[in-house]
């Protein structure tokens, strides 16, 4: 019983907070750009590369800064090119669930579904830590 709950802790420190971490970042990070982006041309194609540049360079630079945060031995946390691995990928995807609306040509309709990705997105997160992390909703 022990070993798993060892297992089961270093699964969350190795995995599930590399993951957690990435996602709140590319969710927050990038919405500055791609709303900013959506509101000064109002053409959502255009607000959709805004929106993919800044989601792979924050999970570049996410991915980056995990990787070389600490080696994982005293801390446990694990290998640091897997957790940046992690991180990074996370981070872009985070960042790229609320650009993939702008794909729609409607700039309005573009909008309204990416405050929805967003409140989804924010309810995931909260989900995954409250599983995960033990922590209140």
């Amino acid at each position: 019983m022990s070993l798993q709950k060892v297992s089961e802790a270093q699964y969350v420190l190795q995995r599930v907070q590399p993951a957690l971490l990435g996602l709140m970042d590319g969710s927050v990070s990038t919405l500055a750009p791609l709303f900013a982006a959506a509101g000064l041309t109002h053409q959502a194609h255009k607000a959709f590369f805004v929106g993919l540049a800044a989601s792979l360079g924050a999970g570049i630079s996410m991915g980056l800064a995990e990787a070389l945060s600490d080696d994982g031995k005293v801390t446990g946390r694990g290998s640091p090119i897997s957790r940046g691995i992690i991180t990074g990928v996370a981070t872009a995807i985070g960042g790229m669930l609320h650009t993939l609306p702008f794909l729609v040509d409607n700039i309005t309709m573009a909008l309204h579904l990416a405050y929805g990705v967003v409140a989804f997105e924010l309810v995931a997160i909260a989900m995954i830590r409250y599983k995960f992390m033990k922590s209140p909703l």
